[in-house]
Formats: structure tokens, sequence, C-alpha cells
């Protein structure tokens, strides 16, 4: 066998070795996955209406229902638990760092309604979660505009059902295990968007809220950028919709020859009369 069919018999050995192991360690890690998660997840429900009959505790220990809630204003709905030793943080400072840059304020354009997934919590945890929240935003007014809620199980179930957040309690660490996300409801209590993650982008978060209100919040540079962009269900983001943004730049171009074309006439006329 001459060298170069030993290099070649070399080659092909170590590529199929190291396909070999790839395919193995590909199989390890999906078997070595926690069966738990499997029940975990969020799945998009957009437009589905979320029962305003149920009933939770707020932080004040009233005993309140969601629908209460609805009829004005487009919300966001968080669901966490306020013990939970990382995600959750994770979620509710993300949102905060989202919503300190939008110039539309939680209890005045929008709310925000953060249930616990825990029924063991209490509206003692509750509180000093809001106070430690409203702290990091802020803002006046967000008090009366930011509720956070606990529950029954079954109301808990029954909501995280109806918006299509899955999560699982494992009793070996005696936490939860959930997806990250958060969601926009319409004022009238359907969800509108899902934003996946920790971190979300203040841009979508206004368009989604702007959306869900049906254009009764933001501002008409609101309505061009909805114009512009499109939400993607399947990312969970805005994106830009090409034939809008070119519709709109044609026009755009059409009104700029349009006016250069009055303003060159009305110079030209101008001229003649002088002379």
């Amino acid at each position: 066998m001459n060298s170069k069919s030993s290099f070649i018999k070399t080659v092909t050995v170590n590529l199929a070795v190291i396909l070999a192991l790839t395919g193995s360690l590909a199989a390890q890690s999906e078997t070595s996955r926690p069966s738990i998660l499997e029940n975990v997840g969020l799945d998009q429900r957009l437009n589905s209406q979320i029962d305003g009959k149920l009933q939770f505790v707020d932080e004040k220990g009233n005993r309140v229902e969601l629908g209460q809630y609805f009829g004005q204003k487009p919300m966001i709905l968080t669901l966490v638990y306020y013990e939970c030793p990382m995600l959750c943080t994770l979620i509710l400072n993300g949102l905060v760092r989202a919503i300190r840059t939008l110039e539309l304020s939680v209890g005045e354009e929008y709310e925000i309604i953060t249930v616990s997934i825990d029924p063991e919590e209490t509206p003692e945890l509750a509180v000093k979660k809001k106070t430690q929240y409203l702290e990091n935003y802020g803002r006046p007014n967000a008090a009366e505009g930011w509720h956070f809620l606990t529950g029954d199980q079954d109301q808990i179930t029954r909501l995280a059902e109806a918006v299509g957040f899955r999560y699982v309690y494992d009793e070996k660490s005696g936490e939860y295990a959930h997806a990250s996300g958060i969601m926009v409801i319409t004022p009238a209590g359907k969800v509108a968007r899902y934003f996946y993650g920790v971190e979300y982008s203040p841009r979508d978060l206004r368009l989604g809220l702007v959306e869900a209100s049906n254009s009764k919040i933001g501002s008409p540079v609101d309505q061009i950028l909805l114009f512009c962009y499109h939400y993607d269900p399947t990312t969970g983001k805005y994106s830009v919709a090409i034939m809008s943004f070119l519709r709109l730049a044609g026009v755009a171009t059409v009104l700029a020859i349009g006016t250069f074309l009055i303003v060159m006439i009305r110079r030209e006329r101008s001229g003649g009369v002088n002379t």
C-alpha cells in the first residue's frame, strides 16, 4: 500500500470514529435530558380567552377575579413563583429592564399581572416581591397597575392551560421546572403576543402593547412601525415586513419626487414673473 492510500485510509477511519463519537454524544445528550423537562414549555395559544372568573388573592390579601383587570388597558402576564431561586428573578429583572426604557408607563397605558404558580405562597411574599420591583421600576402610579397574585392550585392550573404555560413540580428539589417568557394580553383578556427568554426587546414589547390595545395607546410613529413590522409567532419577535416596507418606501419616494417637482415649478414661475 502506497503512502497516499494509507493517508486516505487513516483519514477515513478517523472520520468514522469522529462521527460515531458525535452520534454517541448526541444520543447520550437526548437520553440524559431529565424526563421532567418533557412536560415543560410555553405553547402559543394566540387569541385564547382567559377566564375572567378565575379567582386569586392580591398582595393586600383581597380576593379578586382576573376579570377585574380586564376592560381598559392591555396587560403583560408573567407566571412565576416568588421563592424561585433563579429563573423567575431573571424573568422579572428582564421585564423591568425593558419597561424602564418605554415611554408607556405601568398603571397609565398598561398593567402587569404577576401570578405565582406555587399554591403554597402567600400575599406576604407577594407584597415583598411587589415592593422590590416597584423600587426597581421607579415610576409613580405603578403600584396601582402592577398586581402580584397568589391562588389555589385549580385556578393556577386553569390560567396556565389557557395561555399554554406548562410547568412541573420537582419533588426532589422542591422547585418548579417551568418555561421562561411573558405574554401580552388584550384588554378583553385574550392572549395577543408571546415573548420568550429572560431579555425582552423594548421595541417588540411596545409594539405588542400598542397592537394589543388596538392602537389606543402609543404614537403615530408606532402605527408606521406596525405597518413595517409583523409579529412572527415562531420566534416571538417582530421582524421587518418586506412588502410593507417597500410599499411605504415607494409612497415616501413618490411624495418626495412630487414635493420636489412642486417646488421647482413654483421657483420657475416665480422667476418668470420677475423677468
